[in-house]
């Protein structure tokens, strides 16, 4: 009796330790070691680590990065560290994406949700960038912000899986202008300077002084300044709030904008349940396990 009382009690301890390895919740993916993989990407790999940013994109279910070479990830070396993690953060999309899907597009044109987005540090559309596949089939991305351009595009697809993580490798960094002043097109303040006309000095006269003939107006400066709207970017992909606060902090996931409307997301044919549903999930059996043995240890 003893010897099966002890039998008995060795099978429920098995069971709540393979239970507890099962409902343990695990990250989907580990960026650093994907990355480690590929010495092209060290540079990068490094930047993600020293940012923390690694840790972050790790706690993710679903994500795509924007990966640069060592080459093109010297743009981002040479700014301060603040702002490194502000352009980094904009190379990671809230959103599974690789080539075929991109490919898939019914629009040609898209506005995707990056990981800056949800930190609740950016404005003016800095934490969305714009995808477009052009005629000749090249696709290519940039920041979202006013005055930006599509000065990015796509090299290869380097990893996918399917539906957590795809990296992406892309030929040079997207800089909003906001965040370093890189992005491409000049601010709406730097338009061509006009030099002023000097007014003549009035002669004297016993009638009514002339008018000193005008400088130049401001609407022939405004007539120089670039729009305010992305250069190349769609607009009306955009998402329907234009301001960074609609995708606060919290919001755990993609946004919806980050494709059109009518856009099928591959996200939804990826299996049901998150880690978390899986823990519940299999708790609930393990409970249910224990006490179905203790009843039978309790009758013996």
């Amino acid at each position: 009796m003893a010897r099966d009382a002890a039998t008995l009690l060795l099978l429920v301890v098995v069971g709540v330790l393979a239970l507890h390895h099962q409902a343990s919740p695990a990250a989907a993916f580990n960026i650093t070691r994907i990355l480690g993989e590929f010495p092209d990407f060290t540079t990068f790999n490094s930047l993600l680590t020293q940012t923390k940013l690694a840790d972050e994109i790790n706690r993710r279910q679903t994500i795509t990065v924007l990966a640069l070479d060592n080459g093109a990830a010297g743009d981002v070396t040479s700014l301060p560290s603040d702002e490194q993690r502000k352009v980094l953060s904009v190379h990671v999309v809230l959103d599974y994406y690789d080539e075929d899907k991109l490919g898939a597009m019914k629009s040609r044109s898209a506005v995707l949700t990056t990981l800056f987005q949800s930190s609740g540090q950016a404005t003016d559309r800095m934490g969305f960038i714009n995808y477009t596949k052009r005629a000749d089939g090249q696709m290519v991305f940039g920041s979202a912000e006013p005055g930006a351009s599509l000065n990015s595009h796509m090299v290869k697809v380097v990893v996918r899986r399917p539906y957590n993580i795809s990296v992406i490798q892309v030929s040079s960094a997207i800089v909003p202008p906001g965040v370093a002043g890189g992005g491409g097109a000049p601010p709406p303040g730097a338009a061509k300077e006009k030099t002023p006309v000097s007014a003549p000095t009035p002669s004297p006269s016993k009638g009514k002084k002339e008018a000193p003939v005008p400088g130049p107006s401001d609407d022939d400066a405004g007539a120089d300044a670039p729009a305010d709207a992305p250069a190349d970017g769609p607009v009306a992909d955009g998402p329907a709030a234009d301001g960074p606060m609609a995708d606060g902090p919290t919001a755990d996931g993609p946004a919806e904008a980050d494709a059109p409307a009518h856009e099928k997301s591959d996200a939804a044919d990826a299996p049901e349940g998150s880690a978390a549903g899986r823990a519940m999930a299999g708790a609930g059996a393990g409970l249910g396990v224990i006490g179905f043995l203790v009843i039978i240890i309790l009758s013996l």
